[in-house]
């Protein structure tokens, strides 16, 4: 059974953006989403990821047609079974990256791994206020505040747009291991080539 199955996917604004994408992802899968800016990238995202209701088509998450559910459903999803890393980082910037953090845990009783702090070469800047890091430092608190809830369904759009290279790949890596240990998956949009081909599966919406 796939997480995550679209079904002739179609939408437009004031103009088309796609029509008839289809995929579907199995446990520890992977597919990245690439196009020029305005292709709608992130538009597919938002509709995968249950928070804008598509012109046509059908999106089933674990099986479920999301968009035939109401809204204490979706929302029950989204908290206990999805990840989404934003661009934009939506960190407490009063609050301290620790607890930052804490809200997760907050709502799925989990915890904090010290290990996934370290990899992420944060463990040592919690103590701080979020506007005291650096951009790259925030980002890599945003991501591992969505993994500290332990989604199974990873959704992430740019998530290494701030990171150098270096960093950009190592949390790459995070990310592929994370989706392998839970036996999750991950629905990337980004503009690098180089992380794209990373993923199982690719779409260019500039081909559809």
């Amino acid at each position: 059974m796939p997480l995550i199955e679209a079904v002739n996917i179609s939408h437009s604004f004031d103009y088309p953006l796609f029509k008839d994408i289809n995929f579907s992802l199995h446990e520890s899968e992977s597919i990245s989403i690439t196009g020029v800016s305005g292709s709608g990238k992130s538009t597919l995202m938002h509709i995968c990821s249950t928070m804008l209701k598509p012109n046509s088509g059908v999106v089933k998450l674990f099986n479920q047609d999301i968009y035939s559910l109401n809204q204490k459903e979706l929302i029950k999803i989204r908290r206990e079974k999805l990840g989404i890393i934003f661009q934009a980082h939506y960190l407490f910037r009063g609050l301290s990256a620790y607890e930052n953090l804490e809200l997760s845990t907050i709502l799925t009783k989990n915890s904090i791994d010290d290990d996934l702090l370290e990899r992420f070469k944060i463990k040592k800047v919690m103590s701080q206020k979020i506007g005291e890091l650096s951009g790259g430092q925030q980002q890599r608190v945003s991501i591992a505040r969505v993994l500290t809830k332990k989604p199974k369904i990873i959704f992430a759009d740019e998530p290494t747009g701030n990171l150098d290279e270096e960093t950009a790949n190592e949390v790459m890596d995070i990310l592929f291991d994370y989706i392998k240990e839970v036996q999750g998956v991950l629905f990337l949009v980004t503009h690098e080539k180089s992380l794209a081909q990373r993923c199982k599966y690719h779409r260019d919406l500039k081909e559809v």
